[in-house]
This record gives C-alpha cells, structure tokens and sequence, in this order.
C-alpha cells in the first residue's frame, strides 16, 4: 500500500515541470520573450514609427531612450495597470515595484522596463500635456 503512495507524490512532483511548455521559470522563461520596437524621448520628434501590437501572456521589454534635448516624461495608466511589471532597469540598477503611473527623464538616459503584457486592450503611452499623435503610441494588447 506504500508504494502506490510514493508513486503519486513523485507523479505529482513531476507535473508542475511537465504542465507547460515554458519551462522552470513559467512565464518569465526565454522561451516565452517578444520582441516590441523602443521609443525615443527627444522634442519635436515621434515617439515610434507606429502602433504597437503585444500578445497577452507573453514577456517583453520596452526600451526607452532619452536624448537629452528637454525633460520629457511618459505617462499611461491604463496601460501600466493591463501588465505586471518585473523589472525597471536604470544605469544598470533593478528596481522591482508594484506598478508605475509613469516615467521621466531628467537629463539623457535609457531605461529598460520587463513586462509581463496581461490584460487584452487599447492603451496609449504619452508625453503628458501634449496633443500631438506623434508624442503619443498606441498599444495594443491582444
């Protein structure tokens, strides 16, 4: 009667790794990474070449780039509250908070945010108080 026992719990031990095809890091996995364009924080020019378009369930990494030419910020909290964020990643330190409402830039820099694309919709990142659809992305989660 014991070994049928120990046959289920190694049985039930194995499941979780044999669950999904993401491997042991589930969702996080290298297997399970997209790829999304960066965006150029800079006056008077576009923040990406057009809308973009994520998967939901899927890991990305979006690459923000500021030139330096002014104090630019993004905000979008519709979008920042539709993905888990794992990582923000600044001069090489890893900052790991809850959610964010948005981002500046004082002076020139990158800034590397690692999410996780969760809730299907249409959201926007923008450079707050402008009215230009070019200071604007469309994203989109799907």
């Amino acid at each position: 009667m014991k070994f049928p026992l120990l046959a289920a719990a190694f049985a039930l031990l194995a499941l979780p790794a044999s669950a999904h095809d993401f491997g042991f890091a589930g969702v996080l996995s290298n297997t399970n990474k997209g790829e999304m364009p960066g965006i150029l924080l800079s006056v008077g020019k576009p923040l990406t070449d057009g809308p973009i378009a994520l998967k939901s369930g899927m890991l990305y990494e979006l690459e923000i780039e500021a030139d330096g030419t002014g104090e630019l910020a993004l905000e979008g909290s519709g979008f920042f509250r539709a993905i888990w964020v794992n990582e923000v990643v600044v001069n090489g330190l890893e900052i790991r908070p809850f959610g964010l409402e948005s981002v500046e830039f004082d002076e020139a820099g990158t800034m590397e945010i690692e999410f996780l694309a969760i809730k299907p919709g249409r959201y926007f990142l923008r450079i707050p108080g402008s009215s230009g659809e070019s200071q604007r992305v469309e994203i989109s989660i799907q």
